[in-house]
């Protein structure tokens, strides 16, 4: 029963999300768990949209934008896309490559090995043994909760957060609370989730098994986000450390809460890195050559599907080659990328749900009213973090940034 909506969803818990919640940890202790329950909802909401509309339609995300509102709209949409993922895939290969130094490994040697087998993994082989490698790749990330109760932190406490809303009118609450929302809803693991749906050859009938992916993986990917802040509050905040990374949270965990807890990060972090890297391309490709109506899928060859085949491995050795030039500035990067991702993700909700509620795209199984309300509640919420996200992030380009 599980799948695309547990894989797209761990996915959103990649080296820049471990950053963030691993700041928000180590700078506010539990106080963001609330947080966490709230987003947790939201991402179940979109996720189930995107499952329940590959399975009614057989469709990607693209296909039905270029058949509902037209060739110029796709356009807008897929190159925010393209520029934002190109972007994240070099992030993510820098991710594993500074992941891979925590345990003493070159990064140059570990990014252009998982280069390799990623491509390999995807251009050789076929959509189910995708899915269950995918599916493997979720369990590294088992070890923050693991992390976490090593940590030692008051449980008590824990569960107050959890339900106790609180909030600081600062500029870095701000920030890492926009981040954390942000963060944990990226527009590709949607157009990734609803791509897999199609392409397993899920049906209407099959709605209810998508469903229940859907919402499991909104669950387990935040879940595991709380551990992370759980396992940096219950150290790093006491001892009043702050982190810039999450390498940094890493390392600052081995002296703290024992040097298997430090492993463990490590490990989840490699692992995120390795599926981000992975699901990242993948959804390029799948976009883009939905958007223009070329055949796609990992089932397919080169001579089946050349324009597929060909973009994902110009995505993956681009991505490789740029994270090994020398002194390369992620971070610059990752703020570029952010700024995309903050006008396409308002974009993207904003159509999804136009599309969910069209008859003649979803027929009887549009949203009702209860799943409108969550609906455009999640879209009106989330996309005004986005814009408060991007004006933030656009300020903090010229020097200006709220003060704290």
């Amino acid at each position: 029963m599980l799948g695309p909506g547990l894989i797209a969803a761990t996915a959103g818990d990649d080296p820049g999300g471990i950053a963030t919640y691993s700041s928000v940890g180590a700078k506010y202790g539990y106080g963001f768990l609330w947080v966490m329950v709230v987003v947790a909802v939201s991402l179940a909401v979109v996720q189930e949209m995107s499952a329940r509309m590959g399975a009614v339609t057989g469709k990607g995300f693209s296909d039905l934008v270029r058949e509902r509102f037209g060739i110029h709209w796709t356009a807008l949409v897929m190159l925010s896309l393209f520029v934002a993922n190109l972007v994240l895939i070099v992030s993510e290969f820098a991710g594993m490559g500074a992941a891979a130094e925590l345990f003493g490994i070159p990064r140059w040697p570990a990014i252009a090995v998982m280069a390799v087998l990623l491509w390999w993994l995807v251009v050789k082989g076929n959509y189910a043994r995708l899915e269950f490698v995918f599916l493997l790749m979720t369990l590294v990330f088992l070890g923050y909760p693991i992390a976490a109760v090593l940590a030692k932190p008051d449980w008590l406490e824990v569960g107050r957060q959890l339900v106790t809303p609180s909030f600081q009118l600062t500029g870095d609450y701000l920030v890492l609370f926009v981040a954390t929302v942000g963060t944990t809803i990226s527009p590709y693991m949607q157009l990734y989730l609803q791509s897999a749906v199609a392409e397993k050859g899920a049906s209407a009938e099959d709605v209810t098994r998508e469903r229940i992916d859907a919402y499991t993986g909104a669950i387990f990917s935040v879940g595991i986000a709380a551990t992370i802040i759980i396992a940096t509050g219950a150290t790093l905040f006491v001892q009043h450390i702050e982190v810039n990374s999450a390498e940094d949270a890493a390392q600052a965990l081995a002296p703290l809460a024992g040097r298997f807890a430090s492993y463990l990060f490590g490990v989840g972090l490699f692992g995120a890195a390795v599926l981000a890297a992975a699901i990242l391309p993948l959804t390029t490709t799948y976009s883009i050559t939905e958007a223009i109506g070329f055949e796609r899928g990992v089932s397919r060859t080169f001579s089946e599907a050349p324009v597929f085949v060909g973009l994902y491995t110009g995505l993956i050795a681009f991505g490789a080659l740029v994270a090994m030039i020398p002194g390369i500035d992620v971070i610059r990067l990752l703020i570029v990328s952010y700024v995309v991702n903050g006008v396409l993700l308002p974009i993207e909700l904003v159509t999804m749900v136009r599309l969910v509620n069209d008859r003649t795209v979803m027929g009887k199984h549009v949203n009702g009213l209860g799943r409108n309300v969550l609906a455009y509640g999640t879209v009106g919420g989330v996309s005004l973090l986005s814009l408060v996200y991007l004006a933030i992030t656009i300020l903090g380009l010229f020097g200006i940034g709220p003060g704290t």
